[in-house]
């Protein structure tokens, strides 16, 4: 009878550990992620590619969501094989770098290092960061959900001057 008596409070306690767990999981919810459309991603690497390409500069675009993974990628013609590497590398520092302090752009972020260089930056950057312009955040109703890196322009602010205009052609459907 003792075992019996132990055995149903062991029972009860599971039972309700079990239902304080699953209530608890059922009040924190789930976690809603707003990212591009693989359709729209590509549209605007494509733009973006597009608008250095009428320029005379042949770069590479990529996109990647809010964890640095790529949506989409555009080789442009003639666009040198290390343009490849270095657009996901703006495009993942313009993803991870640029939120905690409300940056738009890792073009943002190179300006704010000049002006006053962080006494804590690691003698080698982690893998992906860099801080070279021609990243930027893609952001809908002012949340940032993504991010675009150009590469391959005579310069940074070119780069960054073609993710903008790409962002700027689909623009209307980021709401």
């Amino acid at each position: 009878m003792h075992r019996g008596l132990i055995g149903f409070l062991a029972a009860a306690i599971l039972c309700g550990l079990a239902a304080s767990f699953a209530g608890g999981a059922a009040a924190q919810g789930l976690i809603n992620v707003r990212m591009l459309s693989a359709p729209l991603a590509n549209e605007l690497v494509g733009q973006a590619v597009a608008n250095c390409a009428q320029k005379g500069y042949a770069v590479t675009a990529v996109v990647v969501d809010l964890d640095g993974v790529r949506q989409a990628m555009l080789r442009g013609d003639g666009a040198p094989i290390h343009t490849v590497d270095f657009a996901y590398n703006k495009a993942y520092s313009a993803a991870t770098l640029t939120l905690a302090r409300k940056e738009d752009s890792t073009k943002a972020v190179a300006e704010r290092m000049s002006k006053n260089p962080a006494s804590t930056l690691p003698a080698t950057p982690p893998p992906h960061i860099t801080y070279a312009a021609g990243g930027v955040t893609i952001t809908a109703g002012g949340t940032a959900i993504g991010a675009i890196g150009v590469s391959g322009a005579p310069g940074g602010n070119f780069d960054d001057a073609c993710a903008r205009a790409g962002i700027a052609k689909i623009q209307d459907r980021l709401k």
